[in-house]
């Protein structure tokens, strides 16, 4: 799959896959930053991404991430395919859960991110369902 992708900064590097194995490739930071404790900093990934048609870009926190006292703020991201104008720079919102401040160096790899290919739903809006209810949050395994 060939992604159209515009750097702001051409001396960082494109994201990338560091192993043959990789799943994800990696982003960076484009700044160096600081995020007090208990704060939430949105950190400029420095690309901005075409979209393959009818793909979406997953972004995660790179495991090692925890390690610095930080985590993604939304969990995940999500990356629509029309978020691909040359002003849509890419950030990650990380939330500092220590109680520390943590640096983070221009450069550093923080997230990583993956196409997926989706479909849009159709509504198809009925009364009954025709399926028995299974029950509520934590009723599977229950005699």
């Amino acid at each position: 799959m060939r992604v159209r992708i515009k750097r702001i900064d051409k001396s960082l590097p494109l994201p990338e896959y560091k192993t043959e194995g990789a799943a994800c490739f990696d982003f960076t930071a484009r700044t160096a930053i600081n995020i007090p404790p208990k704060e939430i900093f949105y950190v400029p990934l420095n690309v901005a991404i075409e979209h393959p048609k009818s793909h979406m870009l997953i972004m995660a926190a790179r495991s090692s991430l925890h390690k610095k006292g930080l985590m993604l703020a939304n969990s995940i991201g999500i990356g629509d395919t029309d978020f691909s104008g040359n002003e849509d720079e890419y950030h990650a919102a990380l939330y500092n859960f220590s109680d520390k401040p943590v640096t983070l160096e221009r450069g550093e790899r923080i997230c990583q991110g993956f196409f997926r290919k989706y479909e849009r739903a159709e509504w198809e809006e009925v009364d009954d369902l025709k399926t028995k209810s299974r029950g509520g949050f934590g009723s599977t395994g229950l005699a």
